[in-house]
């Protein structure tokens, strides 16, 4: 049994069956070795061009030199926190987080994913309000622990593990009103994404996010934002809420706080939400969170965005991207429904079901990874690397342009 057999049978054995199988019908049989920048090479030596960025977790490129020397470093001092004495890089992290948020936000909590990030603000919002309902967004996605999954609104995600926590509601994105009809005087908080990625990289409409502020500020609610996918430069902001002007009550990170090399999350909010926090530092805690390792990648990544303008750059090279994406739209419009997206958060909307899997077939073959949104089977999401140049944009388009000629040739047929 050669190096791939012997992977794939240990997923099928080991790991989930179904995720083999998955893998071979996508055409994705195939080991990644090693990465760097925007690609990924894979077991034969095949480089990809890597357009999904775990999920949004790659802003840097793969394998930042930077940020691994600096966690090198760390490892020969202390990897993990004894979690009794102070912890300087957790202090460090913490004070830059409340530089770079939305003023206002000063105290971070430290974990080790965003669905933990979520987690705690859903906790966060409960405790300081002394209420329990929680209105989140159909399409949403806030992760899949059982308080995240709560908040998430897609049923096919949820119903398998009902009844989950109580006092959720869910309305539809964009809806000020439906918002407003669902808040009583039991509602703690309202949970959105600014962009809602998972549930098709849906853009808000206009007025709906400063409205939504407005609304949460006056009903005495309190507004969490969920950037754990947009945060950290993804937008073309530093935040997708600084693009409003909006300062949030709770805002949660993660994915791309870690560099591309840890895991890391993070909620942040105000000193006057803060306050049972402080009063009981030990009633939110976590063994790994705010671990010295974590919080160096964090620390080194936050350097890298504000040092390099990478952040600035962003929007520049998102426009541009999506102005080459929308003639590919004009030349396949029986293919492609529809192009959107804010900075290097980009999604593709197809005409008809089955459009993706061709689409990510023929893409793969040719050296390029895409994926589709958890919650919109339609929709093909592009999300690289912050660090993707124009060039690179260019061979991408021509990479799709090729696959969506040889899928035009079959829509009719699905």
């Amino acid at each position: 049994m050669d190096y791939l057999e012997k992977t794939l049978y240990n997923y099928e054995t080991y790991v989930n069956p179904a995720m083999a199988r998955l893998f071979r019908f996508m055409g994705l049989a195939t080991i990644e070795e090693k990465a760097e920048g925007i690609y990924i090479i894979d077991n034969n030596g095949k480089k990809y061009i890597d357009c999904i960025g775990g999920y949004g977790s790659i802003n840097l490129g793969h394998c930042n030199r930077e940020v691994i020397d600096a966690c090198k470093e760390q490892m020969d001092k202390m990897p993990l926190s004894s979690k009794v004495l102070i912890n300087s890089k957790l202090a460090e992290l913490c004070a830059l987080l409340g530089e770079i948020t939305p003023e206002g936000l000063q105290y971070s909590f430290i974990c080790n994913s965003g669905a933990e990030a979520v987690e705690g603000a859903l906790k966060l919002a409960k405790i300081a309000t002394g209420k329990s309902e929680i209105i989140a967004t159909k399409g949403g996605f806030h992760g899949k622990t059982l308080g995240s999954l709560s908040a998430t609104g897609r049923e096919l995600f949820r119903k398998p593990f009902e009844p989950l926590l109580p006092g959720f509601k869910h309305v539809p994105f964009g809806d000020l009103k439906a918002i407003e009809e669902a808040i009583t005087p039991d509602t703690a908080a309202v949970i959105i994404e600014i962009i809602q990625g998972e549930g098709g990289v849906i853009v808000p409409p206009e007025g709906y996010i400063v409205g939504l502020r407005e609304l949460c500020t006056q009903k005495g609610v309190l507004l969490i934002v969920d950037e754990v996918q947009t945060g950290m430069g993804r937008t073309g902001k530093m935040f997708a809420c600084e693009h409003f002007n909006i300062t949030p009550d709770i805002l949660c990170l993660a994915k791309a706080l870690g560099g591309g090399v840890m895991p890391i999350g993070a909620f942040i909010s105000t000193e006057k939400l803060w306050e049972k926090f402080i009063e009981a530092p030990l009633l939110h805690t976590s063994t790994f969170g705010g671990n010295p390792l974590a919080c160096t990648a964090a620390i080194k990544t936050i350097e890298i965005l504000k040092r390099d303008n990478i952040v600035e750059k962003v929007w520049e090279k998102g426009q541009y991207f999506i102005n080459r994406l929308l003639k590919l739209q004009e030349k396949y419009p029986n293919v492609i429904k529809e192009v959107r997206g804010m900075g290097l958060l980009i999604g593709l909307e197809f005409s008809k079901e089955g459009i993706g899997g061709m689409l990510m077939s023929e893409v793969i073959d040719r050296g390029l990874l895409v994926a589709y949104t958890l919650n919109n089977e339609k929709i093909i999401r592009i999300e690289p690397p912050l660090i993707i140049t124009k060039e690179e944009i260019d061979k991408v388009v021509e990479i799709l342009d090729e696959a969506f000629a040889t899928v035009a040739m079959f829509v009719e047929e699905l």
